[in-house]
């Protein structure tokens, strides 16, 4: 079975000389055209959608010639581009929310929630043979979901301040009404009953206001993985992917033979793994999915390669993303990163680093500081065709 992939990413738009959030994403699409773009629920976000892909290598390349498109466009109006899941310097305001009937009534029915959805996440897809593999895969994958978090975590300041947090979005994202654990359900059909019941409720407005941590698509046969803050690198957005593919590779392999995903229906504790990730990113423990039990991040995700190898060989994808994960805990999380810079720097000069490793660029490492990180090298199949993938994505959904 062929699993592809595509991702969505959301990005701040920034007045380039204050380094501070504007409301002026509207500016960027009239320059960038509709055509893989669209608006947020905020005007100071805008969301991108990669076109459907077999290697990383092609989603990579994909990925990094949005981003540079992206950087160009905002430049000629002044602006910059974020992808993390907060920026330190923004203002909290009703009046900034897009110009949308949908959006005007989210704003009207979850006031201070929908006013700090100043948030970004990247999201991934990845194909599954029919919906109610999806539905049943969800609780084979959950459990894995949170060391993705970690790998992803990118939004530690907050109108100003060190919260304290790797992922400060996913304490924001959290409050909205479904967001969290997807839970386990036998078939599609129960699913979408627990989907109708909750809308009958009136607490949402339609599927497209599902937000849990992974959700089957509602327009394609595809799962999607909703967990993560946008990431700086796109670099990291890759090695997600390539995670999220062996996860849902592993988890249609192992119903194909009939396996049970032997849900004991106790979901605080991947609740709870989600907080750890979200405080501790990649720099503190994490909850071991095997064990439940706190243990050092690298350990967590290197058994997690390790128990993935054969899913990420039947995709191609072993050498890189165990090369890219090796960066990635040689470098630190997003968060990580951010705070040294501002440590030994300022506020301002921790933003530009953020504009930097959005638009593809490097800060030079300090002597010592980390091995030479390895290449994610595009290498484009002649005559491939490229599906678009922006009818997976549901226009006009927060986060």
């Amino acid at each position: 079975m062929t699993v592809r992939i595509g991702a969505e990413e959301e990005f701040h738009v920034l007045d380039a000389e204050s380094g501070r959030l504007v409301p002026r994403a509207g500016l960027l699409l009239e320059r960038l055209g509709t055509t893989g773009f669209s608006s947020e629920l905020q005007q100071s976000a805008v969301e991108s959608n990669s076109e459907v892909h077999d290697t990383l290598d092609g989603l990579y390349a994909d990925l990094s010639g949005t981003r540079r498109r992206l950087a160009a466009a905002a430049a000629a109006e002044g602006l910059a581009v974020v992808a993390a899941g907060t920026v330190p310097l923004a203002r909290v305001t009703p009046r900034d929310v897009t110009a949308d009937a949908r959006f005007r009534r989210m704003a009207d029915e979850y006031r201070r929630v929908a006013d700090e959805q100043l948030i970004c996440s990247a999201q991934v897809h990845a194909d599954v043979p029919d919906r109610d593999t999806a539905v049943r895969a969800m609780c084979l994958v959950s459990p894995w979901l949170p060391p993705l978090l970690a790998l992803s975590a990118s939004s530690p300041y907050w109108l100003g301040s060190d919260t304290g947090y790797a992922s400060w979005r996913t304490m924001l994202w959290q409050r909205w009404p479904t967001a969290g654990p997807a839970g386990c359900y036998r078939d599609a059909a129960e699913y979408d009953a627990a989907v109708a019941e909750l809308i009958g409720s009136g607490v949402i407005s339609d599927t497209g206001m599902l937000y849990q941590d992974v959700r089957p698509s509602a327009h394609q046969r595809t799962l999607e993985l909703r967990i993560g803050d946008a990431c700086p690198r796109a670099e990291t957005v890759v090695l997600i992917a390539g995670l999220f593919r062996a996860l849902v590779r592993d988890a249609c392999h192992r119903l194909e033979r009939g396996a049970d995903p032997r849900c004991d229906g106790h979901h605080e504790w991947l609740r709870a793994a989600a907080w750890r990730a979200a405080r501790s990113g990649l720099e503190g423990p994490l909850v071991d999915p095997w064990t439940r039990r706190a243990a050092p991040a690298h350990l967590v995700l290197r058994r997690m390669l390790h128990r993935l190898r054969p899913a990420l060989e039947a995709s191609g994808d072993f050498g890189t993303v165990r090369d890219l994960l090796d960066e990635a805990l040689a470098a630190g999380s997003a968060a990580h990163r951010l705070r040294r810079t501002v440590r030994e720097a300022d506020l301002p000069t921790g933003i530009d680093l953020l504009v930097t490793e959005t638009r593809g660029g490097r800060i030079p490492a300090r002597a010592g500081a980390r091995r030479p990180r390895p290449q994610v090298t595009p290498r484009h199949t002649a005559g491939r065709p490229r599906t678009p993938l922006h009818p997976v994505t549901t226009p006009g959904t927060p986060g």
